[in-house]
């Protein structure tokens, strides 16, 4: 900056440098009527300066409550440090003082964007150590809920990402999509969120009359809702600017941090556990498995859009090969007696009073048993003594894990990135602080 006059004799302020510093207070302070300079400056800032911001933990763009820790030049991120813990909510060492039918209560609220796969994941390790199983009628009910929660994990995803980029239609048009799936799961479930639908030994209640019609209506509604976000984004001249080569990783630096779910497969690595490690009835449908070339924002965007579509496949195909039968096990040890026998058996009154007071005893042991959730690997490791609870349980989020890539993929981006790039890890901060 410097001193000008004007043509009235009135001096003003014209730009002249952006590293002006002292020189600039010292050769306009009498004109700005500064008394003196500013205490604790001593030297000229240049541009090799770095300076450390924090981004969090309460932004809108970290998705939950995230802090990160940048170092800056200019505008340039040279490295970044993801700090964790300001949620804690102790899930794991909850998990250890409930029974394995009280589970599932605590187990879905750590992914709350896709409950039903926590929900999943425990049940499916507690079946492994019950050796139990499910009818099929179960497992079909089970891959259907999944696949709509899949879907709607991504819309939201979409509208979010949307939003942290500008495009604040898409964070309408996303949550407009959801809502058909959460009014079907509450008609399912009773709750549009953190559901415990899906419990060991099955799921909670058959699929209500009308079913059917409301998931071919979603079916048919969400593919025209796909093109318009495709029209919309995908070849949006701003969107590709703000996406393409932004937050660039590779399949080694993946498989080094351990980097799972669309993140991976954005660096052209087709790896998906329903197909490469197939659980329910996974190995009975077919789909796609969707691939990036370059690893960047725009690849994950694509693949999640695209992931949606081959959820639709998957669901027309369960359509057509949902059983008839029962909708969990008939066990005695695992299985509540129907709210009927209550009224009319004093056994089945007892029966029922001890398995919702005491739970069931599960064999000692300890199994690891892994989904695909929208955001990648979802792992569960339990350990049994032989009682009614665990004596272990850990969940492996695939968002604490896909966390520790942020340094490599936000190393050398531009400030602005840095939202973008968090956003396209999707991460959900209560699987993260468990």
């Amino acid at each position: 900056m410097t001193v000008a006059e004007t043509s009235e004799g009135d001096q003003e302020l014209l730009p002249k440098s952006r590293t002006a510093g002292v020189e600039y207070l010292r050769e306009v302070g009498a004109v700005l009527r500064i008394p003196h300079l500013p205490e604790g400056i001593e030297e000229v800032p240049t541009d090799h300066d770095t300076m450390i911001i924090n981004m969090g933990p309460q932004h809108p763009s970290t998705h939950g409550v995230l802090r990160v820790m940048m170092e800056l030049q200019g505008e340039t991120v040279l490295r970044c440090k993801p700090v964790m813990g300001y949620l804690h909510t102790g899930m794991e060492k909850t998990g250890e003082e409930l029974t394995y039918l009280q589970g599932p209560t605590n187990t879905t609220r750590m992914d709350y964007i896709s409950p039903l796969f926590n929900e999943l994941v425990f049940s499916l390790a507690t079946e492994k150590l019950l050796d139990i199983e499910l009818p099929p009628r179960a497992t079909w009910i089970r891959m259907l809920m999944c696949e709509l929660n899949r879907m709607s994990s991504q819309v939201v995803w979409l509208a979010t990402n949307g939003m942290d980029l500008g495009a604040v239609s898409m964070m309408i048009y996303g949550f407009r999509e959801r809502e058909m799936i959460l009014a079907f799961f509450e008609k399912v479930t009773g709750l549009r969120m953190n559901h415990n639908y899906i419990r060991p030994g099955g799921v909670a209640v058959d699929l209500p009359e009308g079913w059917r019609d409301d998931v071919l209506k979603i079916l048919e509604v969400f593919p025209q809702r796909l093109d318009e976000y495709d029209t919309l984004l995908t070849g949006q001249p701003i969107w590709q600017e703000r996406t393409q080569g932004v937050g660039v990783i590779t399949t080694e630096e993946c498989l080094a941090l351990g980097v799972t779910g669309p993140i991976l497969r954005s660096t052209g690595m087709p790896w998906d556990l329903r197909r490469d490690q197939p659980y329910l009835y996974y190995d009975q449908v077919d789909f796609d498995v969707i691939v990036g070339s370059y690893g960047d924002t725009f690849d994950r965007y694509a693949i999640r859009l695209n992931e949606i579509r081959e959820s639709i496949k998957i669901i027309h195909q369960i359509l057509d090969k949902m059983p008839q039968g029962d909708y969990r096990v008939q066990d005695k040890k695992v299985t509540p007696p129907p709210r009927a026998r209550i009224d009319e058996s004093m056994e089945a009154l007892i029966h029922h009073f001890k398995i919702f007071t005491e739970g069931f005893r599960v064999p000692e042991g300890e199994v690891y048993v892994a989904v695909e959730s929208p955001r990648g690997e979802l792992g569960c490791y339990m350990v049994s003594d032989g009682s009614s609870k665990p004596y272990r349980m850990h969940i492996r989020g695939p968002s604490f894990v896909n966390l520790q890539a942020l340094p490599h993929m936000i190393r050398g981006a531009l400030i602005a990135d840095a939202v973008a790039v968090i956003s396209t890890i999707d991460p959900i901060m209560g699987e993260v602080d468990r």
